[in-house]
């Protein structure tokens, strides 16, 4: 008579962790109530992909280490309401000589504050959106 064949096909697997990621893995395996082998087979077949080489970097491989020199996280500076002449040249893609000109003359909104040209970003943005192209 053929033995039964186990669902699963399983293989002994002893490795020794920091005692930190030990502590871990014992009280997740606690709060779960999950045996720890579940909880590293579940993480096996989630993070680890032999097949692809960014996985792999993910976990420390090769060439994480080769080319992984930190992490970084940014977010993008938030755009200011009140621009100077620098930062509306720059959002117009113009020279600030020619945002400065346009203020002195009148046709661009913008006000004087302190002695030095400020403009609002919506009032610019307004203006440039109803104004008719230079030829």
């Amino acid at each position: 008579m053929a033995r039964p064949r186990r669902q699963t096909d399983t293989e002994a697997l002893f490795v020794r962790i920091p005692s930190s990621e030990a502590e871990k893995l014992h009280r997740a395996a606690d709060v779960l109530k999950t045996p720890k082998r579940e909880l590293i087979t579940k993480l096996v077949a989630r993070y680890v992909d032999p097949e692809d080489p960014q996985a792999l970097s993910e976990l420390g491989g090769p060439e994480a280490s080769e080319f992984t020199v930190g992490r970084h996280w940014f977010r993008p500076a938030e755009t200011p309401e009140v621009l100077n002449p620098a930062q509306l040249a720059e959002l117009l893609q113009v020279d600030e000589e020619a945002v400065v000109e346009l203020a002195e003359r009148g046709e661009l909104p913008a006000r004087k504050v302190g002695g030095e040209w400020r403009f609002a970003r919506s009032a610019v943005l307004a203006w440039l959106s109803e104004g008719q192209a230079e030829t």
